[in-house]
């Protein structure tokens, strides 16, 4: 064997060596780029989530559009004063139709500070759901309800 086939050889295995290198602690490229995942939850300890959502004053507007495969429910409502947010629609019954009716609550989050009443329009907030026709199939009448008021499409 020459010289240049033997050093060609010898390089080629010491190479080949390092593929395993690479993901070891000796790596000096792998010192701080090592992501460690962590897992933060927001549940009390000791406790389930507890929503501190209020419904709305009043659902003003309710809209069940079609969609491919279901359909959008859409709902605004009027809470006391602006500043409300994190609005949805909250499904009751784990989102199951009791007696062919599908409910849905609708839910904000107060205003951290103090807010003016203002006008209605300043005040709306919109939320929306998608419902599969699965889901649809199993109801025959669709209701958003509030603290004073409730509103209902049917088929």
């Amino acid at each position: 064997m020459n010289r240049s086939t033997l050093a060609a050889l010898s390089a080629v295995l010491v190479l080949s060596a390092c593929g395993g290198f690479s993901g070891s602690n000796f790596n000096p490229f792998n010192w701080f780029d090592r992501e460690a995942e962590e897992v933060t939850t927001l549940v009390p300890t000791g406790g389930a989530f507890i929503d501190n959502r209020l419904p709305v004053v009043q659902v003003t507007e309710m809209a069940l559009e079609r969609r491919p495969g279901g359909a959008v429910l859409r709902a605004a409502g009027l809470p006391p004063t602006q500043g409300w947010w994190d609005a949805e629609l909250r499904a009751e019954n784990d989102g199951e139709p009791v007696d062919g009716v599908l409910v849905f609550t609708f839910v904000v989050s107060e205003p951290r500070q103090a807010a003016a009443q203002g006008s209605p329009q300043s005040r709306e907030v919109t939320a929306a759901v998608y419902l599969s026709d699965i889901r649809l199939s199993q109801a025959r009448e669709v209701r958003v309800q509030g603290a004073q008021n409730a509103r209902t499409v049917r088929r």
